[in-house]
C-alpha cells in the first residue's frame, strides 16, 4: 500500500502570523494588504527583509535584501519587527490541529511540517488536505499550502506550486507532466551556482536534469549529481520522522459558529469533543493521564487548565466529568469561541492505584457502556446514540 504525505506549509508564515496577532491585539488594518515587511530596524534602516507582504512584492521588494534598498524601491513600505514568541505560538498551534488528525508528524521548519495520513485519508485525500487547511484558516486567520503524494519529496515539491492557500498533488505519475517542465532551479536543493552549473551543461528543466546520464553527473558532482538526479526522478524517503514523545498527546478543538455565552452549551460542545477523542483512545488501545481544556474568547485571549490523573483512563465519562470540571473552575463567564480538550501523557495499560475508597467497578462499568456504545456506532452510526442526556446532570 502506498503512502499518502502531506506537506504543508504555511504562506508568508513570519508577515501572516504578525498580521494575525496584530489583528486580535485591534489593529484596523491588515498589513497583508498593504506594502509591509518583517525585518530589521525602520529608524536606521539597518537589517534585512525576512518577510514580505504581496503588495510590497509588486514593488520589486525582496526576502534578505537589505532595508535600505527595500525603501528605496517602495518609499511608502511599513516595517515591523520580527518577535519569534509570536511566530513560536501560532506555530505550535497548527501543530495542535495536525494532531487532531494524525500523531504521525514531522515538523521540517517553524512553518512547515509533513504528516503521514495513509491510516486515515480514505480514498479521498483531497478532501481531507482541504479539511486540515480550512480548519487553519477558521481557527488561526491564515493560510497554508497542502502538498500530496507518496513520499516527502514529491509532496513538498507540490506544495510549492501555485500560491496561496493551495492544494497540489504530485504523485509519480504526474511527475512528467507536472515536475519536469519547471526550471531545474526549482528542484528541492538545487541553488543558483548549481543551477548555473547545469545550464551551463544544457541542463535547463528538471526533466532534462532527470534524462541525463547519472553517471556524468556524477563524475561532475560527486554524490550530490546522483542525489538531484534521482529527486529530479521524483525518488525520495516516505517515512515521516515523528518523535514518540510528540505522539503522546491527541486534542482536538471547535471553533464556534457563534459565542457560547452559557455553561450547559459549553458542555454539550466539551462533551462531543470528548466523545471524539476517547472513541480515538481507544481505537488506539492507548489510556491517558493528563486531561486539559482550552478556552478562547471572543477577544482572543487563550487559556487552558489541566488535570493529572491518578489512573490512567479512556472511559469517555470519567474523561467528560473532569473536562467539566476543569471548565467551571477555570471559565470567567466571558462570549467563548473555541473550545478543545488535550489528552496527554498516553500509555498502554491501565495500572490501578487502590485505595479504601476506591471502586473498580465503576470502571468495569464504564468500559462495557463504552463498548457498547462504539460498537452501536459502528454499525449504525455515530448519529444513533449519544450521551448528552448525561448534561442534565450537571
Amino acid at each position: 500500500m502506498n503512502k499518502i504525505i502531506f506537506h504543508i506549509d504555511v504562506n508568508n508564515a513570519f508577515l501572516s502570523w504578525s498580521a494575525v496577532y496584530k489583528l486580535q491585539q485591534g489593529e484596523k488594518i491588515d498589513i497583508r494588504t498593504i506594502p509591509s515587511a518583517i525585518g530589521g530596524d525602520e529608524a536606521s534602516r539597518r537589517g534585512v527583509i525576512l518577510a514580505k507582504s504581496n503588495p510590497a512584492k509588486k514593488f520589486g521588494v525582496v526576502t534578505g535584501e537589505s532595508i535600505f534598498t527595500a525603501k528605496k524601491k517602495c518609499p511608502e513600505l511599513k516595517l515591523y519587527p520580527s518577535d519569534f514568541s509570536i511566530y513560536r505560538y501560532y506555530s505550535q498551534e497548527v501543530i495542535r490541529i495536525f494532531s487532531e488528525y494524525t500523531h504521525i508528524i514531522e515538523k521540517y521548519s517553524i512553518d512547515e511540517s509533513f504528516l503521514d495520513v495513509t491510516n486515515i485519508v480514505g480514498n479521498n485525500p483531497y478532501a481531507l488536505a482541504f479539511e486540515i487547511k480550512e480548519k487553519i484558516k477558521k481557527e488561526l486567520g491564515f493560510t497554508v499550502n497542502v502538498g500530496i503524494s507518496n513520499n516527502k519529496l514529491l509532496a513538498k515539491m507540490a506544495s510549492e506550486f501555485e500560491k496561496p492557500d493551495k492544494i497540489h498533488t504530485l504523485f509519480p505519475e504526474e511527475i512528467k507532466q507536472k515536475l519536469w517542465p519547471l526550471p531545474v532551479g526549482e528542484l528541492f536543493m538545487v541553488g543558483k551556482k548549481a543551477e548555473t552549473r547545469l545550464n551551463n551543461m544544457y541542463i535547463f528543466t528538471i526533466g532534462d536534469l532527470a534524462n541525463y546520464d547519472v553517471t556524468l553527473l556524477k563524475q561532475k558532482f560527486k554524490s550530490y549529481g546522483e542525489m538531484i538526479w534521482k529527486y529530479a526522478n521524483g525518488m525520495g524517503e516516505a517515512e515521516v520522522n515523528y518523535s514518540e514523545e510528540e505522539a503522546k498527546i491527541i486534542s482536538n478543538s471547535v471553533t464556534l459558529p457563534t459565542d457560547v455565552q452559557s455553561k450547559a452549551e459549553a458542555n454539550k460542545v466539551l462533551m462531543e469533543i470528548a466523545e471524539k477523542l476517547c472513541r480515538r483512545l481507544r481505537d488506539m488501545n492507548k489510556y491517558c493521564t493528563t486531561v486539559s481544556v482550552h478556552i478562547r474568547t471572543s477577544d482572543f485571549i487563550n487559556y487552558s487548565h489541566q488535570k493529572k490523573l491518578k489512573t490512567a483512563t479512556n472511559s469517555t465519562k470519567v474523561i467528560y466529568d473532569i473536562v467539566a470540571e476543569l471548565f467551571q473552575n477555570k471559565w470567567q463567564y466571558e462570549p467563548i469561541r473555541l473550545l478543545g480538550i488535550s489528552l496527554s501523557n498516553l500509555c498502554d495499560e491501565v495500572i490501578e492505584q487502590t485505595s479504601f475508597f476506591h471502586n473498580s467497578n465503576n470502571n468495569i462499568k464504564n468500559q462495557k457502556i463504552d463498548k457498547v456504545m462504539d460498537a452501536i456506532q459502528d454499525k449504525y452510526g455515530k448519529e444513533v446514540i449519544n450521551r448528552l442526556s448525561s448534561l442534565n446532570d450537571k
